[in-house]
């Protein structure tokens, strides 16, 4: 990040974040610092930060903290996509699986910035497009907007919407026909998102520093019902089949559309689309085993 000359803050819409900024404003003053927020959050909280707007505060800052959950986290991922600086996640409570630093921890951790006791590591993306008729932006058929573009952190999915049919999905890969899907979702997850719905559809635990994707059916109705893990190198593309319900996309837990039978969602790995602080020396799989509960299994003599 070199010489930090503006920080941005990006915070949790209803979490009690005041104890994290003062820590922040006052570590800035001491170094010469400036302080940006987001207009409507710093004003909500009547926070001594700069009140700008998301386009200036993703292009000015060298360094982004967000104060909050994983859903704060992947905000100011999709925020700094694009842009030079580096994102230092603060836990406000909770899970927090994303987060880097908890709020007691954080006049420490950032002292280890000034002292250059970090590293930053890239994160991927899903990214890929819609047609806009099934995103809901139109009446009906495609119009000049042309698809829908998505960006996800976490995952892509296609979901089953209530009271409708099972998601029937044809995964292609490279262009070619590979397998067909019969599920309550399928899921499109980087490796940061690997440990969310993918863990949780029984997907695996991959490395952050993996360049791929990961393709993980929920509650599979289909004889296959496995995980495939993709090279960020290959493109893939999810086609709603014929007798397949009406599908919810959803993009980092947001519903951004319906995906009628017919649409097909081409998706890619956009390998360095945010970047993150890291500090210490705990590793992913520590920070796994401490946020999972891993306990040890039985020893065998």
């Amino acid at each position: 990040m070199g010489v930090l000359r503006k920080v941005g803050l990006v915070l949790h819409p209803a979490r009690d974040s005041q104890q994290a900024i003062r820590t922040i404003l006052d570590w800035a003053r001491g170094k010469g610092v400036e302080v940006l927020g987001l207009k409507e959050e710093v004003q909500r909280i009547d926070c001594e930060a700069v009140a700008v707007e998301t386009a200036e505060l993703a292009a000015a800052c060298d360094l982004v903290i967000s104060l909050g959950g994983d859903g704060t986290m992947l905000r100011a991922m999709r925020m700094m996509h694009g842009h030079r600086g580096a994102i230092l996640p603060v836990n406000l409570g909770r899970l927090g699986f994303l987060a880097e630093v908890d709020v007691p921890d954080l006049a420490a951790a950032l002292g280890q910035i000034d002292a250059g006791e970090y590293r930053v590591e890239p994160r991927s993306a899903v990214a890929g497009s819609v047609p806009a008729w099934s995103a809901g932006l139109t009446d009906g058929g495609l119009t000049e907007s042309g698809p829908t573009q998505l960006l996800a952190f976490n995952d892509i999915a296609l979901v089953r919407t209530p009271g409708h049919g099972l998601a029937s999905v044809e995964l292609s890969v490279g262009g070619q026909p590979f397998l067909r899907y019969a599920a309550d979702a399928v899921v499109v997850a980087t490796p940061t998102g690997s440990t969310a719905y993918s863990f949780s559809a029984g997907g695996p635990i991959i490395s952050p520093t993996v360049r791929g994707l990961v393709v993980t059916p929920a509650a599979p109705h289909s004889a296959f019902n496995r995980s495939v893990v993709l090279d960020c190198a290959e493109t893939l593309a999810l086609s709603v089949e014929p007798g397949s319900g009406a599908l919810a996309v959803e993009v980092d837990g947001v519903v951004a559309g319906t995906a009628e039978p017919g649409t097909t969602l081409e998706l890619r790995t956009d390998p360095d689309a945010a970047q993150v602080v890291r500090l210490g020396e705990a590793t992913f799989y520590q920070r796994v085993r401490r946020k999972l509960g891993l306990v040890d299994g039985a020893s065998y003599r």
